[in-house]
């Protein structure tokens, strides 16, 4: 995806977002992330937002930690979360191509990290919102859940913090059935090792193979639907490593 189909996504689900948020009331308890609020999910996600804004308008080459959560709630919080938002978007769409900031993931740019990857913190955190209002969830294009599942598997995963590994070496497979997309994982003792493959012509044997379409691997993935929602194919305790162990941390 482009930096600005990622910018255009990011706009859409804030106010997405902002909107289940003000409908579902901030007392709310958001089934996506049982812990929370919906009070919780808004701070949180303004937070985020301010602090990806910082590196791209102020043009950090360096970690600076985040500005802390809002105290606030109820109107005035889903108010703040809406104007927060706004101005991430206008960082984003303002930004010089080449402008250079502190980014944690390989990317073509530091704005095209951010971009991505705050319209996916963005989706995500939509959904838990979503989930708090109830009724159906917006979908999600499978062109922005394959961006998404990959950024997950060969990127958030591919770091150091991640915590699906095994000490037998053994292989899952990912795949979207509506686009013949499809991702090799290989687990260790070490990160994960993931390769994206368009409709290959053959798949060798896997331990354990996930497979649904593009909108409900990302959400399964992301662990906002259950592994129910997937076929599982094989070795049903790799899929359990993946939902017990795949939470993202960021310190």
């Amino acid at each position: 995806m482009k930096i600005t189909e990622h910018i255009a996504a990011l706009a859409a689900e804030g106010r997405l977002l902002a909107d289940a948020a003000d409908e579902a009331g901030t007392g709310a308890p958001v089934p996506t992330c049982p812990d929370w609020r919906v009070r919780d999910l808004l701070r949180h996600t303004t937070m985020v937002h301010a602090w990806a804004a910082a590196f791209v308008r102020e043009g950090h080459t360096s970690y600076v930690p985040d500005g802390g959560e809002p105290e606030l709630d109820g109107p005035e919080l889903v108010a703040h979360f809406r104007a927060g938002h706004r101005l991430l978007v206008e960082a984003l769409e303002n930004a010089p191509q080449d402008v250079q900031c502190w980014s944690f993931l390989p990317a073509s740019s530091p704005l095209a990290f951010w971009a991505r990857r705050q319209a996916h913190e963005t989706t995500i955190h939509r959904v838990d919102a979503e989930s708090a209002r109830g009724g159906d969830l917006s979908p999600v294009g499978a062109d922005h859940a394959l961006d998404g599942i990959d950024e997950l598997l060969r990127g958030m995963h591919a770091r150091p913090k991640s915590r699906v590994r095994t000490e037998t070496p053994r292989t899952l497979r990912v795949r979207a059935t509506d686009t013949d997309t499809v991702w090799t994982v290989r687990l260790s003792a070490e990160p994960p090792v993931a390769v994206r493959e368009e409709a290959p012509a053959g798949t060798p044997p896997v331990d354990c193979e996930l497979s649904a379409p593009a909108q409900t691997l990302y959400l399964a993935l992301w662990n906002r639907l259950p592994l129910t929602a997937l076929t599982v194919t094989g070795d049903e305790d790799l899929a359990r490593l993946w939902r017990d162990n795949s939470s993202i941390t960021w310190s």
